[in-house]
């Protein structure tokens, strides 16, 4: 089942509002954790990806992965 689109941007009004009233500290917290998270989220896909990898191998890929999204942003 799909998300209504009155539901997706009741949730992003949320999001925005939950990060309009964080302080300063918290908002420079922020950036660590969700680089943390779109990591692991990235490792996961890689895992499901590549079942037979092995953590060192995945880790291997991850960094592959974000070195090449360094190159393109600076290729911007």
């Amino acid at each position: 089942m799909e998300p209504s689109q009155e539901l997706i941007e009741a949730l992003y009004r949320e999001r925005v509002l939950a990060a309009q009233a964080m302080s300063a500290e918290e908002k420079l917290w922020a950036g660590p954790r969700l680089f943390d998270l779109s990591c692991r989220i990235m490792a996961d896909g890689i895992r499901g990806e590549q079942p037979e990898a092995d953590e060192t191998m995945v880790q291997n890929i991850l960094r592959e992965r974000l070195a090449l999204i360094r190159r393109l942003e600076q290729a911007q």
